[in-house]
């Protein structure tokens, strides 16, 4: 029968709320995902009392203090230790080498590579492997279709039959819909489906129509879609999100992509449209000649807050060859170049590391542009921070005067005196922190002790694991800093009282109340005495991060995260030297000179938010 039967028949416009949330009286809209009050007191070690040493280290922090940074920065490079950084105090080359690995914890992969290893020492990859079975075959018994569509088209008296024989269940036009749309089934046996639903009812509900639309935008059924279109214009006063954006991603594919815009204009006077939707039309623009239409878009949408997805990037990088008519009709290159470049730059303010499938069309692009003999090579960066490839040095990781000021301020107003202050410590102790931070010379490292006492797995050498790790830092000729918790004073199995009297012996040490959070101390302690300090924690700062208001502040102390934090690398096991990962030397971000563009890529799916890719893009330009 023929399916033109459904244009003339009275459709319901029933709400599809199984499906769809309901955010507007019209539309419906995608759901959206989601102290104590005890008087504190500390307990300080190591007083200035150990000669000309100390002397001269409270010097350096007098110097610190007033906004001095060290004379060189800090690099873990072969030959030089962070000790001969600091203040030239390591003990041999053997010494300065070996405490530090090739790679650093920021590193993409490195996560993933960490927890795998992790795992495996403590004997659990196997039961996870498992776990992770029973969890994607019962992912798999929860998707698995429970009505199998027929393999052709059938009349309605089949539908019927094939409805009765599975016990009439209900909704059973929208299950059979999303099977044909799971199975990628025929269209065929969808609109002979969809002409069963009409000739019984009378009507064709909104959920069945939107099924519908779905299978024929998966299917690229454009013809089809246009049908829909009409039909639903004709039949309700308004349509929701999901078919909007499904019309103008069909649309936005086909020559009729300005009716595309016209839809997009309709859903801007209800909700704000997604970066999906632009980015179709945009693309269409592009492929069609049209880059003006397409910038105008592109800069709208950042306007509204929208970060744009890789594919719009792609389409503009790529763009299209315009015709003679086109030519003199459309922007100038140099306008295009422009604003090609201004992409580059919002992903260096932004800290975006574009897909290898994108770097590779910006490569392919600067090697395009007539006349500037711009070459791409894929390459990666020594740990000096030098490009293998063309030998540029790229901009360190390190802050600069004013940078490491204005994150110093931040961090004191926003983390440490923000206004959850209450749920980390008493204003008391905090006030008995910075008096004996001042009376303290500048540390060189800052040690969260009771997280690192954790990289053990026996509970019982808690405190040999501080121990351990406080005296690499001490062999490296550095002042150090220990933050603990009371409780570690307390002669316990898994806190020795011998180990913890060295610890306190061969560092200076502040012991927190038990309830109190140690993080606001360590970033306090390590801030206040300088650029030049470190810390040592595998806390990756992120609820720390996320109190900062803005994004660039959040950028700066990721900034000066990597380049000052050191993790300590796997497990500390008895009679083996204690090993921290690298701290790079250079910025991971997209950088520029001029002649010379590098950009960091992703390479690799493993790579966690708070990780930087390892892979760059190298162009130069030849004169």
């Amino acid at each position: 029968m023929s399916f033109t039967l459904i244009l003339k028949v009275r459709i319901c416009g029933k709400s599809l709320e199984p499906f769809l949330h309901r955010g507007h009286p019209a539309f419906l809209t995608l759901s959206k995902s989601p102290q104590l009050p005890t008087s504190g007191r500390f307990l300080c070690t190591r007083d200035l009392n150990q000669g000309g040493r100390q002397t001269d280290r409270e010097k350096r922090g007098q110097t610190d203090r007033q906004g001095g940074i060290k004379s060189s920065p800090i690099r873990q490079g072969q030959g030089r230790s962070w000790g001969d950084a600091v203040g030239g105090k390591g003990k041999s080359a053997s010494l300065r080498q070996k405490p530090f690995l090739p790679t650093s914890v920021f590193a993409a992969g490195n996560a993933k590579r960490t927890t795998d290893w992790l795992k495996r020492k403590a004997a659990m990859a196997s039961k996870e492997k498992e776990q992770q079975e029973k969890k994607k075959e019962l992912e798999r018994t929860r998707n698995t279709v429970k009505v199998q569509p027929p393999a052709r088209p059938l009349p309605a008296a089949e539908w019927k039959k094939l409805r009765e024989s599975l016990g009439n269940p209900e909704r059973f036009d929208i299950h059979m819909l999303e099977a044909i749309l799971h199975l990628e089934g025929d269209l065929d046996v969808a609109k002979s489906l969809l002409t069963f639903v009409a000739l019984e009812t009378g009507t064709l509900p909104y959920g069945v129509l939107l099924r519908y639309l779905l299978i024929c935008v998966h299917g690229g059924h454009d013809t089809e879609v246009f049908d829909v279109y009409e039909i639903m214009r004709k039949s309700f006063p308004s349509v929701d999100t999901g078919a909007c954006t499904l019309f103008i991603k069909s649309f936005s594919r086909t020559e009729r992509w300005r009716e595309a815009i016209d839809i997009l204009q309709e859903v801007k006077k209800i909700f704000l449209p997604t970066t999906r939707n632009y980015g179709d039309i945009i693309s269409a623009a592009v492929q069609h000649g049209d880059m003006t239409t397409a910038w105008a878009l592109y800069n709208e949408l950042i306007e509204k807050g929208l970060s744009p997805q890789w594919e719009t990037w792609d389409a503009l990088f790529k763009g299209r060859k315009k015709t003679n008519k086109e030519e003199g009709e459309a922007m100038s290159h140099a306008e295009q170049q422009e604003k090609l470049l201004g992409i580059l730059l919002s992903m260096r303010n932004n800290q975006i590391y574009p897909k290898h499938s994108l770097a590779s069309t910006i490569k392919t692009w600067f090697e395009s542009l007539a006349g500037q003999n711009w070459t791409g090579s894929w390459t990666s960066i020594t740990q000096e921070g030098v490009c293998k490839c063309c030998g540029s040095a790229l901009e360190s990781i390190q802050l600069t005067d004013e940078e490491y000021q204005q994150l110093k301020h931040r961090v004191m107003s926003d983390v440490i005196q923000g206004r959850d202050v209450f749920n980390k410590t008493t204003p008391q102790e905090l006030k008995r922190f910075e008096m004996f931070v001042k009376k303290k010379p500048a540390f060189d490292v800052v040690v969260d002790g009771l997280n690192v006492a954790n990289m053990t797995l026996d509970r019982s050498r808690m405190a040999q694991t501080l121990l351990a790790v406080v005296t690499e830092l001490e062999l490296q000729g550095l002042t150090i800093l220990v933050l603990g918790r009371k409780h570690m004073l307390n002669s316990t199995r898994s806190w020795d009282r011998k180990d913890m009297n060295l610890i306190q012996q061969k560092a200076h040490c502040f012991f927190t109340d038990d309830m109190s959070e140690d993080d606001p101390f360590l970033l306090y302690a390590t801030l206040n005495s300088g650029n030049h300090c470190r810390f040592v924690s595998r806390d990756l700062m992120r609820d720390h991060k996320a109190c900062f208001p803005d994004e660039a502040t959040r950028r700066l102390f990721f900034k000066w995260q990597r380049g000052h934090q050191l993790v300590v690398y796997g497990y500390v096991t008895a009679g083996t030297r204690v090993r921290f990962q690298r701290i790079p030397s250079y910025d991971t971000i997209v950088q520029t000179a001029g002649d010379s563009w590098h950009i960091p890529y992703d390479d690799t799916e493993d790579r966690s938010t708070y990780e930087v890719p390892q892979r760059w893009l190298c162009l130069t330009k030849k004169h």
